[in-house]
């Protein structure tokens, strides 16, 4: 199988979706993995680098797009990649349909088999592709959040950790899972005052049991998160439907509730936001104040640290990327039910049913399609 590597042109986009050690372990099978000149130097990755792993380069988009039958990538197509998408090709990389209309009816016109990253599953229930990048946000949002928080950035002048005399910051984070996990350990180890919400017994039970005293805990209902937005200086939002859009747990009347000047980190933003007052910014622009508040929503917060997370992140798909090469894609999903949750839209039909619930479009099951 070809294997297409194109450079992502997201908004401060800076990781690849092969590493130079996966493209060996592809051409080790017998693939030809042929990579977008360019594509790796924002994790620090070079030509050469590619080249010595068995990859050819190719100068443009289009001749990436137009030659392989699979495409990697991480973020979701944009619209004018969208439009190099052909029947059967296969596109595997982060898709996030549920808030993006436009993409998922691009997607189903291209007749391209669309498999998504945050969808694959495990058989303990977790999602291991999306498991990397949910950690890296996860530890990348209270040290946004601490930039967000200075005066000069609109924030209330406080700082995090505090200093002997002064109350530290309190940190409010929505969701207990392993973004908010990750969230909690940084924003500890910076010395905040941190605060857990979760509706699920078991996450709660665990948090307690991983940092004790450290954090605490409150079991997630309207009234508990608005009496925590009242104190907290800083939300953090994580919470995870997966695959479909993420529930509004504040709401704009919610947001008087807040000191002028505090900030909600959304991390959740890539399904849509968990505050109603979210909407998806960049790395270039990543703010904006709503009613006093300041929002910090890029999309692709791991693409602030693009080597760590582009490792990452190949840690977890490669595994799934040989298999499809190997197999190929029905082959593939037949013999291995959670990368065949991972199928989203395959030859026009939409086979996530979260997503075609969210827009109101017809649902195929994924078996259908494959003709189990």
């Amino acid at each position: 199988m070809r294997i297409g590597v194109p450079k992502e042109i997201k908004n401060h986009e800076y990781r690849v979706g092969l590493i130079p050690t996966s493209v060996h372990e592809l051409v080790h099978h017998g693939h030809e993995v042929v990579v977008q000149t360019g594509a790796g130097l924002g994790a620090g990755l070079s030509d050469a680098d590619y080249i010595a792993a068995g990859a050819t380069l190719l100068d443009t988009v289009d001749e990436i797009f137009a030659s392989a039958d699979m495409i990697v990538k991480v973020k979701e197509p944009q619209a004018d990649e969208r439009k190099k998408l052909r029947p059967g090709q296969i596109l595997f990389t982060y898709l996030h349909l549920a808030p993006d209309a436009p993409q998922t009816k691009d997607l189903i016109d291209s007749g391209a088999v669309c498999i998504a990253y945050e969808t694959v599953t495990a058989a303990n229930g977790s999602l291991p592709l999306l498991t990397p990048m949910s950690e890296v946000a996860g530890r990348l949002a209270p040290q946004v959040g601490a930039h967000a928080l200075e005066k000069a950035q609109g924030g209330r002048g406080v700082l995090l950790g505090g200093v002997p005399g002064v109350a530290a910051a309190e940190v409010v984070i929505l969701g207990g899972g392993v973004s908010g996990t990750h969230a909690a350990t940084i924003a500890v180890g910076m010395g905040a005052q941190v605060t857990v919400v979760d509706r699920s017994n078991d996450a709660l039970k665990r948090l307690a049991s991983q940092f004790g005293p450290a954090i605490t805990t409150v079991y997630s209902t309207r009234a508990a998160i608005e009496e925590l937005l009242r104190r907290a200086d800083l939300v953090i939002g994580t919470v995870l439907i997966p695959g479909a859009a993420a529930p509004k747990l504040i709401t704009r009347d919610m947001l008087k509730l807040m000191k002028p000047g505090a900030v909600i980190v959304d991390v959740a933003i890539d399904q849509g936001g968990c505050t109603e007052t979210s909407h998806a910014t960049t790395h270039a622009d990543p703010t904006y104040v709503v009613d006093g508040i300041v929002h910090y929503c890029v999309a692709n917060m791991p693409g602030a640290v693009a080597r760590t997370s582009t490792f990452a992140l190949n840690n977890a798909t490669l595994p799934f990327t040989l298999a499809l090469a190997n197999k190929g894609w029905k082959q593939a999903l037949i013999d291995d039910t959670h990368l065949r949750n991972g199928l989203n839209v395959c030859a026009g039909k939409l086979t996530c049913e979260p997503v075609a619930q969210v827009h109101g479009l017809t649902y195929t099951s994924a078996e259908s399609v494959l003709g189990l």
